[in-house]
């Protein structure tokens, strides 16, 4: 990937009209196939294929909630690295 950018991170205090846009958006890029995450001069492009890992958790404890949701999926511009056929000895 040379010198492009290969993270990125964001945490911010935001209404929930804001938030549902940010959703919004993410929606449109994986319906795309691709999505641009930026935050003033940093950005990353990551590319969507195939089949993704999703996870959701919420939680309530303590007068807090919290909610996050991971979506994970192989990078359809890197190949996958082939796996060596297994072994076993007796």
């Amino acid at each position: 990937m040379g010198s492009a950018q290969t993270r990125f991170s964001h945490e911010s205090l935001q209404d929930a009209k804001t938030i549902k846009t940010l959703l919004t958006s993410l929606s449109k890029g994986f319906s795309k196939g691709e999505m641009t995450l930026g935050d003033g001069d940093r950005e990353l492009v990551l590319k969507t294929d195939g089949l993704m890992t999703v996870r959701i958790k919420a939680e309530r404890e303590d007068g807090q909630c919290a909610f996050s949701l991971k979506v994970t999926w192989a990078d359809p511009a890197e190949p996958a690295p082939r796996k060596k056929t297994p072994t076993i000895t007796m």
